[in-house]
């Protein structure tokens, strides 16, 4: 087991959390962008915050905060405010 974040470790969830935000800019239901809007910025704000972090060297915090934004992903496709399919992605009822 790993107990380490190293630079690989963040990349992939860079990746993982960069390519799950797009996604659920192209799967917006109808009725709710309002919503959507608002998780999508936060999931920015997040992003922006993990690079912010990992160009620090604070790889636990850049790690946290991919952590968080990838949660808000989450919570839309919970909430019925994204429509996507990828279970490799998202959290899928």
């Amino acid at each position: 087991m790993e107990d380490k974040i190293t630079k690989q470790k963040l990349e992939k969830y860079f990746n993982v959390t960069s390519t799950a935000l797009e996604e659920v800019k192209e799967n917006v239901i109808k009725g709710k962008e309002d919503y959507a809007k608002k998780i999508i910025e936060m999931v920015s704000n997040y992003l922006s915050d993990a690079r912010h972090f990992e160009k620090n060297k604070d790889f636990v915090n850049a790690f946290a905060a991919l952590n968080y934004a990838h949660g808000w992903l989450d919570s839309g496709v919970r909430l019925d405010i994204f429509d996507v399919k990828n279970d490799k992605l998202f959290t899928i009822k």
